[in-house]
């Protein structure tokens, strides 16, 4: 016990490199130590090994730099611009320009995504789909925005719209094929092409 006493006590004076410690019998006969030795008394001084202490090392700055995570990605507004909600189309071609609008404007890594009559089209950066030959009748369109991974970040209500196209009988009604025009006008195929009456000759009865 005396000896870790003794230690604990060395430790604590010899902070200082070039500090002295002394040691002596006070009056009641304890051994004392200090670094301030008394005059009336006879002193020993304790001569301390060198300190082993090594400077610390300065740490390596750390490898991966974490960043604070990003707020999540939101759009106060998604909405189909055209065609409006039961619209109806009259294009013989069946050719369609889909409009759509976010507010914000889409953000990094998101893309537009419409959906068909339940089929999704693939991702693209604008909101405008060109869209050919659609078949005649009611439809349902939506538009999706996507991010990296296809997880949906915000969609429109499905809207109908209705697809008419003027069928050929319904162009023959409206501008009847002509002798001329068999063969010529889609509407009048040479299929259809009625049989022509021969003229029968003129015979004098007798």
């Amino acid at each position: 016990m005396r000896q870790a006493l003794f230690g604990l006590l060395l430790l604590g004076l010899a902070s200082p490199l070039s500090a002295a410690v002394y040691t002596y019998i006070d009056a009641e006969g304890n051994r004392v130590f200090t670094d301030r030795p008394p005059d009336n008394r006879p002193v020993e001084q304790i001569h301390l090994a060198p300190s082993n202490n090594m400077e610390a090392r300065p740490l390596p700055p750390p490898t991966r730099v974490l960043t604070p995570p990003q707020p999540e990605l939101r759009y106060e507004m998604l909405r189909i611009l055209v065609p409006e909600p039961d619209a109806t189309i009259r294009e013989n071609s069946g050719d369609l320009i889909i409009t759509a609008t976010s507010e914000p404007g889409l953000h990094t890594g998101h893309r537009f995504r419409l959906v068909l009559d339940g089929q999704p089209s693939e991702p693209q950066g604008s909101p405008v789909f060109p869209l050919r030959n659609v078949d005649r009748g009611t439809h349902q369109i939506a538009v999706e925005i996507v991010d990296e991974e296809g997880r949906i970040i915000e969609r429109t209500p499905s809207q109908p719209f209705h697809m008419k196209r003027i069928s050929l009988a319904d162009k023959r009604r409206v501008n009847p094929c002509q002798k001329d025009d068999w063969g010529v006008r889609p509407e009048c195929p040479l299929k259809d092409k009625p049989v022509e009456k021969k003229d029968l000759p003129f015979v004098p009865f007798l």
